[in-house]
């Protein structure tokens, strides 16, 4: 068997080790899955009854949105499993074993694919409960989901190897926000972004949070039939190029730097 295969057979271990353990702690996949619900709920019944969009009703806007700052927020949660996996000493019982060592990075994220899907099943059902409906066809609101989760998967990357610098769950919970809360809010997420100020609508515009909440929004058919008005800006003209664009460029650059990492960082 090649090592690439080898990498991907243990790393489907790891996977299914991971998901194993939400029978043990079933209130981490409780609180993910309520998290959306309560967002969902917030927006459509507290701040959406004061934000109005032209051309669109404001729950079909919203719920992209919502769908990307989950899977973005959710990216977290990688990180936080590996920098707690090295904290407890499991990445050491792992060297000890006849594997591949990219196969817990592999596994972990693999895994947490399954914590975003199951988080957008339980959005899509709040939205729909709230008024949202997919106005595209069947293969485009298919290729929506891929997206979001393709964005996910890459941005768990990132968050993997954030988790393998720090040196504890709680650094990762606090710095991840930094980054996180600017990209999520200043973004087409929630609101119309002709209105921002310049600086902050070209940061807007050009926001991978702002391209994949376009392209959902646009793949699910949520634009109001061309009412709304999309901003000038290229990435904001072709979401889904540019959101496929920055999947490419974060796998292409995390992947090969979380794997050297994580060899420095088990060989200290």
């Amino acid at each position: 068997m090649s090592s690439l295969a080898t990498a991907f057979a243990d790393g489907a271990v790891v996977a299914k080790r991971n998901v194993i353990k939400i029978r043990r702690v079933p209130e981490v996949l409780v609180f993910v899955l309520l998290s959306p619900i309560m967002f969902v709920l917030l927006f459509a019944y507290v701040f959406g009854a004061s934000i109005e969009i032209p051309g669109v009703n404001y729950r079909e806007y919203l719920i992209a949105g919502i769908f990307a700052q989950t899977v973005v927020f959710g990216a977290t949660f990688t990180g936080a499993g590996i920098a707690e996996d090295m904290q407890k000493g499991i990445i050491d019982r792992f060297r000890s074993l006849p594997m591949s060592r990219s196969a817990v990075l592999i596994g972990r994220t693999a895994s947490d694919v399954i914590y975003n899907l199951l988080s957008i099943a339980i959005m899509a059902l709040t939205g729909l409960l709230v008024g949202w409906r997919i106005r595209g066809s069947f293969l485009d609101a298919v290729a929506g989901f891929v997206l979001l989760l393709l964005f996910a998967y890459a941005l768990s990357w990132v968050m993997g190897f954030v988790g393998l610098v720090v040196p504890s769950v709680e650094v990762i919970n606090n710095a991840s926000f930094l980054v996180i809360m600017p990209l999520t809010f200043v973004s087409n997420a929630f609101i119309d972004t002709r209105g921002l100020p310049t600086p902050l609508r070209v940061f807007a515009d050009w926001n991978p949070v702002s391209a994949v909440t376009m392209a959902a929004r646009q793949l699910f058919g949520n634009t109001g039939d061309g009412a709304f008005p999309v901003p000038e800006a290229w990435s904001m003209q072709n979401p889904v190029l540019y959101t496929l664009a920055w999947i490419g460029l974060i796998l292409a650059v995390f992947v090969p730097l979380s794997v050297r990492q994580y060899r420095l960082s088990t060989t200290k």
